[in-house]
């Protein structure tokens, strides 16, 4: 069978507002404000590299992103080969499985338009200290009682090819997520690491222990499980060591992730930063269709 021609499918990748309505703009400084991060929140994410508990979503948003989400994952929706990548599972296990894709802002509505949510954009920039362009999102999706690990890793450690390293990811859950279920778990502090080697996204959680310093495997002794109710987020650093343990409930653990970077980082390779996304050639700031400006805050 022939693949569609990515040419000929409406891509969502051109419109940088919002299209609908689930996600309203705030019409005074006061609603603006309502999504500002206190000074204590700001201080705890400094110091720990993250920020869990944050609500960025209502029930209505969570259930209209969840219904698009269903044929998201469907790996026959015509629209998919618009995702920069699509693996229905990145587990090697067929009884783990771990749904992972990049791009679905370019396909779905709701997807697209939680680029501009104000209950995201504002922390942000707080958080970053300026303006926030759009790097990429992901979808991660563990079913129930199969659901395989996020295995433990950095960020930066995949995104090596911008500089500098002034970037932010926003985990925002689509159901409760829990210990039993595989929610997110931190190593706080380790975004005061150096860059790791990568050692995989998924299978093995103790894969990174090979390139730890003593030091660093006595911190692991403090990891954090974030617990979170659906439509709340966790922020973290580009450095912050992180990952998911199994699903072994009889529900999903369905997840969404921003991930974003201050105006200004510039690309460091001449080779395409997404695939099928144009090169932007290396020492030349990102921008443009692809890493649009999301908001100041």
């Amino acid at each position: 069978m022939t693949p569609p021609d990515v040419s000929t499918l409406e891509d969502l990748s051109l419109r940088h507002e919002t299209i609908g309505s689930l996600f309203p703009k705030p019409a005074t400084k006061a609603e603006w404000d309502r999504h500002r991060l206190s000074d204590e929140q700001v201080a705890f994410y400094e110091e720990n590299g993250y920020l869990a508990g944050v609500q960025i979503l209502d029930d209505l948003q969570v259930e209209a992103l969840r219904e698009e989400l269903e044929s998201l994952m469907d790996p026959s929706n015509p629209k998919n080969p618009l995702f920069y990548e699509f693996h229905t599972s990145e587990a090697k296990d067929p009884n783990k499985i771990l749904f992972h894709a990049l791009g679905a802002w370019r396909i779905s509505p709701g997807f697209h338009d939680i680029l501009w949510n104000p209950a995201f954009t504002v922390p942000a920039s707080q958080l970053l200290g300026g303006p926030v362009r759009f790097w990429h999102d992901q979808l991660f999706c563990k079913p129930a009682r199969h659901g395989g690990v996020v295995a433990w890793h950095q960020d930066y450690s995949y995104w090596t090819r911008t500089k500098p390293m002034a970037h932010l990811t926003c985990w925002i859950g689509l159901d409760d997520s829990t210990k039993a279920n595989g929610c997110v778990h931190y190593v706080p502090g380790s975004h005061r690491w150096p860059l790791l080697p990568v050692t995989g996204l998924a299978d093995d959680m103790d894969a990174i222990q090979t390139v730890l310093t003593p030091e660093q495997k006595k911190q692991f002794r403090a990891v954090t499980p974030v617990e979170l109710k659906k439509g709340q987020c966790s922020f973290h650093h580009p450095l912050m060591v992180h990952g998911s343990y199994e699903n072994r409930t009889d529900i999903p653990r369905r997840a969404t992730v921003i991930n974003v970077f201050r105006d200004g980082v510039k690309s460091d390779s001449d080779q395409p930063l997404l695939e099928g996304v144009p090169a932007i050639r290396k020492g030349d700031s990102m921008g443009g269709r692809f890493f649009p400006m999301l908001g100041s805050g």
